[in-house]
């Protein structure tokens, strides 16, 4: 029969098999054979099958032998392109391939004996030894790690690194694949992905990277890069043959190292700046010139970054410049030696930035407004150091642009407050947390009561009893003013109401109510008040609305057409804190005002005694003041009315009522009742 033999398997090939497959992985690598080839089994017909080397037709090839198929693996072994080595239980190199010696640039017989995790740098950090450790006590089946290892030339090679039992035996398998390439290729996708396209600075990711790291590190961390956040999934960062660890220095002006032990200062500086006005280069000169601007930015700030005579570090300033986003840059101090440090680095990066741009023939100015935080890095997270960072940047910019700001705690905890109080005003209002106390308004000439203003205070859960200078002007920002202006001049009219339906034998207090100019502008105030006089029953000619007096002078359209229409109903106008605004007294005859409350300044000016000298100026303006209101048919009520000797000379002037704590101070509406009766029982005649 001519070609391969399609009947029974013989006898003799099977039993090739079956040493070849009891042959072990270690044997043929490096170990030697002690098996023997079991006799070959008879074949069933009863003659033996002849066995014949070679491959002639009609001869069945023999399998090769023990020692045979130990040279074929052995030589695999030794001229596979993967380096590779045998390691024992203890550790010790059995055997080394030429591709690893190739890749330590060492022969493979120097290796032979050696500690194997120090060949490829398994010992320096405790969690990629004790996995190590694992796979050599058979507890593990397979680990695998990337290294930085160091060739003998000095160039450095990245290595995955595989260690796996060999089946059968006490033998590990140690296999290490260059990756060099593949890291090049990651790291240079990475600078892509974490650097910006037009500056070149490290991007927003990157900045928020090395900010947690640095934060971490500061505060005793496992130290500024942590293996265990690689993005490369690497068990550790370790130099294996000499190899150096892997130190991150994406971003760091000059590279230089980051200052260790006694050098280190637990502190983080950050330098958060806008640029002032760069919205219009982009619209006046279009997005090339910007882009080209904000290089052009970023290389200045580099620069004074590299220059930081305050960093002792070797080859000046190791700190971090980055593009946070459109004409927002940072600088991030690692370190920082104090306030003083930040400072001075704000200060040259705004001296920096107002040297003229030349950029391709077109020169301009700029500036920048700059957000200045130092703090200690303990306790101290991205967020809340990015949110005072923004916040100082903030006031940068409120505070007139073309400056550095420093974060002040103070500051920014009535900020702080602020906010909670926006943000829980509306909620108030609807909760009916706020309440109304009234202080006296009383005539001057005889000391008798003749109405109360309505002060509105909020009792705030957290925060207790505030005043209306806390909340009143962010009610008018968020435009809730309209529905607590609503509440307190429904309630005021109400209790007015009330004391003149309880004492009806004295003669009825008017209420004076405080209005906002948004109250008039996005609600129907004619129609509110009207509404409420309805309601309540008071006489409108027992309501007094008081709008300041900036906010009245000027008024044109809707706000003087309601102000007509509410003195045409019976309302009384007052200008509050007249004589601190516009004082146009032309314009001031022509509008529906019946009453003019002078501000306080001016009545402080008044007092003797406590060793306060009365201002003649005051008392000469306060004068003239009285005498063309009553000429233009107004009344006149001071303010801030504190001591006998300012109500005499007020009296002697000619004003018309009173206000103030000399009266009374804000009181609830209990005690203005008991003022009531007490006016009611002074009015009784004797023996009545």
């Amino acid at each position: 029969m001519s070609g391969t033999s399609e009947g029974p398997r013989p006898a003799a090939v099977a039993a090739a098999g079956t040493v070849r497959q009891s042959v072990t992985e270690s044997h043929v690598l490096g170990r030697e054979l002690t098996a023997e080839a079991e006799p070959e089994a008879e074949p069933e017909t009863g003659t033996a099958a002849p066995v014949v080397s070679g491959t002639s037709a009609g001869t069945t090839a023999s399998a090769p032998g023990p020692a045979a198929a130990a040279r074929d693996y052995r030589a695999a072994f030794q001229i596979a392109q993967l380096a590779m080595a045998v390691v024992d239980h203890e550790g010790a190199v059995v055997r080394a391939n030429d591709a690893l010696g190739a890749l330590l640039g060492t022969e493979p017989a120097a290796l032979r004996r050696r500690p194997a995790a120090d060949l490829v740098d398994l010992a320096s950090d405790s969690r990629t030894w004790h996995s190590y450790r694992q796979v050599l006590d058979n507890r593990r089946a397979r680990f695998r790690c990337t290294r930085r290892l160091k060739h003998a030339d000095g160039r450095t090679v990245w290595a995955e690194v595989t260690v796996a039992p060999v089946p059968g035996s006490g033998d590990i398998l140690l296999s290490v694949t260059d990756i060099s390439d593949r890291r090049e290729l990651q790291a240079r996708l990475r600078h892509l992905q974490m650097h910006d396209s037009v500056t070149l600075l490290p991007n927003r990711a990157l900045f928020f990277e090395r900010l947690a790291s640095a934060l971490e590190s500061a505060s005793g961390g496992m130290g500024a890069f942590d293996p265990a956040t690689r993005p490369y999934g690497d068990a550790g960062a370790g130099g294996g043959a000499g190899g150096a660890a892997d130190s991150r220095a994406d971003g760091v002006v000059d590279g230089g190292a980051r200052r260790r032990g006694d050098g280190r200062t637990g502190r983080i500086g950050l330098c958060y700046l806008d640029l002032d006005g760069f919205k219009a280069v982009n619209d006046t000169l279009g997005h090339r010139t910007g882009d080209r601007l904000l290089a052009a930015v970023a290389s200045r700030l580099t620069e004074c970054a590299e220059h930081d005579e305050h960093d002792d570090r070797t080859g000046g300033g190791g700190h971090l410049v980055a593009r946070l986003g459109g004409d927002e840059f940072a600088v991030l101090v690692e370190d920082s030696t104090g306030t003083e440090q930040l400072a001075g680095l704000a200060r040259r990066i705004l001296a920096a930035l107002q040297r003229p741009f030349d950029l391709a023939g077109q020169r301009l100015s700029m500036s920048a407004s700059i957000g200045v935080v130092e703090r200690a890095a303990e306790g101290t997270t991205p967020t809340g150091l990015m949110q005072a960072a923004d916040t100082t940047l903030y006031w940068a910019k409120a505070d007139g642009k073309a400056r550095w700001t420093l974060f002040d705690p103070e500051r920014n905890a009535h900020r702080m407050t602020r906010q909670a109080l926006s943000s829980t005003l509306r909620p108030a209002v609807e909760r009916e947390e706020f309440v109304l106390q009234y202080q006296p308004l009383v005539g001057m000439a005889d000391g008798v009561v003749r109405g109360v203003e309505a002060l509105v205070r909020w009792n705030h859960p957290q925060f207790g009893t505030l005043a209306p200078n806390r909340f009143v002007g962010i009610a008018e920002e968020d435009g809730s003013i309209v529905q607590l202006g609503r509440w307190v001049l429904r309630t005021a009219c109400r209790q007015a109401r009330r004391w003149q339906l309880d004492h009806p034998g004295v003669a009825p207090l008017f209420v004076s109510v405080n209005v906002a100019v948004r109250q008039v502008w996005d609600s129907d105030l004619v129609a509110d008040v009207a509404g409420i006089l309805a309601e309540t029953g008071l006489a409108p000619d027992l309501l007094q609305l008081e709008l300041t007096e900036s906010a009245v002078m000027g008024s044109a359209g809707r706000p003087l057409q309601a102000l007509q229409a509410l003195s045409n109903m019976g309302v009384r106008i007052a200008i509050d804190d007249f004589g601190t605004g516009y004082s146009n007294l032309a314009y001031l005859s022509r509008l529906p005002v019946s009453v003019l409350k002078l501000d306080g300044s001016f009545v402080r000016g008044f007092r003797y005694d406590e060793g306060v000298h009365p201002s003649p100026a005051d008392e000469t303006i306060v004068e003239a003041l009285v005498q063309l209101a009553h000429r233009l048919g107004l009344t006149v009520t001071a303010e801030c009315v504190e001591t006998s000797g300012q109500a005499a000379r007020l009296q002697r002037i000619g004003c018309d009522t009173g206000q103030g704590w000399l009266f009374s101070r804000p009181v609830a509406p209990e005690r203005i009742a008991e003022m009531i009766v007490a006016l009611d029982t002074s009015r009784v005649t004797p023996g009545a």
